[in-house]
């Protein structure tokens, strides 16, 4: 190894290499990068290959990337946004995060932790990773469910307790290190003051002026963001509040332009790239040695994280009158901790309240919550199915926020249930309304769900993959099953909705007949045997309507102008298949 710390550009080409291996491994396993990450660590420190070397500059990118992961971070708390939250979301965020942080302090305190140490690692456990949840849900095509609504809900109070916790740990510090304890209080008030009087006069006269010259030229933007969340952490960290509030301050003086989501979208990847040379010296930190001595510890933190933070969301949510499905999904959501986690650790080692192996600690139970929740959230319909009968106590007897109404009364008549009211649904029941046929719509969004009913449609909102939600629909009195939701590719080769769905439909005494929609034509010929009566293909019907258009289009012009257009005869027009079908 001695050829690679020959030169700091040998050392980092090894160590990009190297995450770029373990990335595309971690990719087979359906992990987060996160996992990856701290494994490259791992196997680049000390305590296996040994390769990082240059800690000054690992920690120097590690540092610029927690600045930009911040700054993103206020992005997102535009005040606007936040007044937005329901009170779903705020009674389970706040009630996931005083549910974990108490009670893990006592676990904390019970597994011989001192009593700072254990507020540090409990207040880390209350955090779930919202890059990871989202990435997920919108694999899963859930994120515009009404679980995978909840869940953003709450995370994003997750958000805001950790920017409070992160100005509370730095005011804290500040006042801690001051020399004149006295005055402690007075020079913390009196920074804030200067530095948010002169960030709030930013937004209000300079912000979006000064952004929207600099959007004339695309190409500085990135380089704008940087520097000013650089910036405001170098001047946050000189007044002593440190450089993680300084970089979340910059991005809120930003929250409100016109310009947060352009910069948020160029930002992602490189924020993405610098947190690989954090999570790379997180890894590096940990002492295999003594990992024995935490391993008994982080394994009863996690399933305390895996278990006791879906079990708490599941609590509330069936006492605010949801279903055991939509509580238990949302609740996966928070079986995990996140990067925010060990930035909070890391914040509290630089301020001298904890010691290394807490950070190792929870960088441990990081690693297993994360790497199980992973699978958690991509098979959650499997082990809904698997838990479901134990579910029960958790669903009032009248989940009223998910009531179904009149138009799932038993005794309604419909020619058609159709799910998936997107475009092509919306489509389909403009068609079978113009046949006279009475349809009820039904989705997992809310958006779509509002927007079918405005038109005095029948609707329900549910889930196609809920066999609970299936059972409730008037299925006796409806000749037809059509479901216009596109399989997401993934599920031809993993967990498949249709087939599932085909079979709670016999499940649920449904003798009708069922159209779905396909992809291929293998996929068709698979439904097919599958016992579906009619396969729809969006793109190919798009492609016929369009041509049958053209055609009647051209009719139309052959009439009035005569045989002849445009130099050719299009006579055979007439007698084609689509012409003879009208």
């Amino acid at each position: 190894m001695a050829f690679l710390h020959q030169s700091i550009f040998y050392e980092m080409a090894a160590l990009l290499a190297l995450a770029s291996l373990i990335g595309l491994l971690g990719l087979l396993l359906r992990q987060p990068l996160i996992v990856s990450f701290i494994g490259v660590g791992i196997i680049a420190g000390p305590s296996a290959l040994g390769l990082v070397q240059s800690t000054e500059h690992i920690e120097l990118l590690a540092e610029i990337g927690i600045a930009v992961l911040l700054f993103l971070v206020g992005l997102k708390l535009d005040v606007k946004l936040v007044r937005t939250l329901g009170a779903v979301a705020l009674a389970t965020g706040l009630g996931q995060v005083a549910f974990t942080a108490l009670f893990g302090f006592f676990l904390c305190l019970g597994l011989g932790l001192d009593a700072v140490t254990s507020a540090y690692v409990a207040v880390a456990l209350t955090f779930s990773s919202t890059i990871i949840i989202v990435k997920l849900l919108s694999d899963k095509r859930e994120i515009d469910s009404l679980h995978g609504r909840i869940a953003l809900g709450f995370l994003i109070v997750q958000d805001l307790v950790v920017v409070l916790a992160m100005v509370v740990l730095s005011a804290y510090g500040m006042s801690a290190g001051g020399s004149r304890s006295g005055l402690g209080f007075a020079e913390v008030a009196g920074s804030g003051i200067l530095l948010l009087g002169t960030v709030g006069l930013f937004i209000r006269f300079g912000a979006e002026r000064l952004l929207s010259r600099i959007g004339t030229m695309p190409e500085l933007m990135v380089t704008f963001a940087v520097a000013w969340a650089m910036l405001l952490a170098a001047v946050s960290d000189w007044l002593g509040f440190g450089k993680e509030l300084g970089g979340l301050i910059g991005g809120v003086s930003l929250a409100s332009t016109s310009f947060r989501e352009t910069l948020a979208s160029r930002l992602a990847s490189l924020r993405d790239f610098l947190l690989l040379f954090f999570f790379i010296g997180l890894g590096a930190r940990l002492d295999l040695a003594n990992l024995g001595d935490q391993l008994g510890a982080s394994i009863v933190l996690a399933l305390f994280v895996l278990v006791g933070n879906p079990l708490i969301v599941l609590a509330i949510m069936g006492y605010m009158g949801y279903r055991k499905r939509t509580g238990f999904m949302a609740g996966l959501t928070v079986a995990q901790i996140s990067e925010f986690s060990l930035i909070f650790m890391a914040m509290g080692l630089s301020l001298g309240h904890v010691q290394p192996e807490a950070e190792g600690l929870v960088t441990l139970v990081g690693l297993v919550t994360i790497t199980l929740s992973t699978y958690m959230i991509v098979y959650s319909q499997p082990l809904y199915a698997l838990l479901e009968g134990l579910l029960s106590p958790f669903e009032r007897a009248v989940p009223h926020r998910e009531e179904t109404a009149d138009a799932t009364d038993p005794g309604s008549r419909y020619d058609v249930i159709l799910f998936g009211l997107g475009r092509y649904g919306r489509g389909i029941a403009k068609g079978l309304h113009a046949q006279g046929l009475t349809v009820l719509g039904v989705d997992f969004d809310p958006e779509a769900m509002g927007l079918w009913r405005k038109g005095g449609l029948p609707g329900v909102y549910g889930d196609v993959s809920d066999p609970d939600f299936l059972e409730a629909l008037p299925l006796r009195h409806s000749g037809w099953v059509v479901v216009a939701i596109p399989p997401h590719p993934r599920t031809l080769s993993h967990h498949d909705f249709r087939l599932s769905l085909l079979q709670s439909l016999r499940d649920a005494g449904f003798t009708g007949r069922v159209a779905l929609t396909s992809t291929d034509s293998a996929d068709a010929r698979h439904m097919l045997q599958a016992g579906v009566d009619v396969v729809l293909s969006p793109f190919k019907d798009a492609a016929s309507r369009g041509v049958e258009r053209i055609v009647e289009a051209l009719e139309r012009t052959s009439a009035l102008d005569g045989p002849q257009v445009g130099g050719r005869s299009h006579t055979h027009v007439t007698t084609s298949p689509l012409s003879r079908r009208r």
